[in-house]
């Protein structure tokens, strides 16, 4: 069984209650604090920077963050989100003027490195850097805003990253963003998937229960993540 990890993007949590929110998702049993980070350029909205990141590391939060940069362009904010607490940070190779170099200032800053693909952008950049990725992050969705339906065309990319993946022999992970429910994570984690993003279904089926709390829809992604059957 793959090592899958659940990572709530806090994009749907109550940016009023933060640090409580992100405390109960990670109680819950989740894995990763997802950050979409949007610049109202790159993609049409504006959301958070690296202060909302140290502010939660400040705050005790000890789980691995993995930043999702929706900027362009990005190396000037990398090593910004790195001294914020970041772990992972992953960007389009669209924003970026020399991919190699974006992603080599990622590990030299000190944190591990992906790249972010948008579902009609090709995975021919891999070609030339797997040996500098440490996660794939495939959008199911345009990137921009949270809420959206899954993009169903992404299942068989997804099983073509796996395939690039398993061929490198590298430990790379392979993450999925954008629609990812209690009724397809099985499915999207049967086509390659071992991180899972997922906003609105965490955090809004939280707020109908009691005291903010998430157990409830994470054991149930747990629950149908066991039942898959991977090669």
């Amino acid at each position: 069984m793959r090592d899958y990890k659940i990572a709530p993007s806090i994009l749907s949590a109550d940016f009023a209650r933060l640090g409580e929110e992100v405390d109960n998702v990670l109680a819950a049993g989740a894995d990763i604090v997802h950050f979409d980070v949007m610049d109202n350029h790159y993609v049409p909205n504006l959301t958070i920077g690296p202060l909302v990141c140290e502010a939660l590391r400040k705050h005790g939060v000890k789980a691995d963050i993995d930043v999702h940069l929706m900027v362009k362009p990005v190396d000037r904010i990398i090593p910004d989100f790195a001294k914020a607490g970041a772990t992972y940070i992953t960007f389009h190779p669209e924003a970026s003027e020399h991919i190699d170099r974006s992603l080599s200032l990622v590990r030299d800053s000190g944190c591990k490195s992906g790249l972010v693909f948008n579902p009609a952008t090709p995975l021919d950049y891999l070609d030339y850097v797997m040996d500098k990725v440490d996660m794939i992050l495939l959008m199911s969705v345009n990137p921009g805003f949270g809420g959206q339906s899954f993009i169903s065309s992404s299942l068989p990319k997804l099983r073509e990253a796996r395939r690039l993946i398993e061929k490198s022999g590298r430990d790379i992970r392979l993450e999925i963003d954008g629609g990812v429910k209690v009724d397809n994570i099985r499915q999207i984690a049967e086509a390659g998937a071992d991180t899972f993003v997922a906003g609105s279904a965490i955090f809004g089926a939280g707020r109908t229960s009691d005291a903010h709390r998430y157990d409830t829809v994470v054991k149930a992604m747990r629950a149908e993540l066991e039942k898959a059957k991977v090669g």
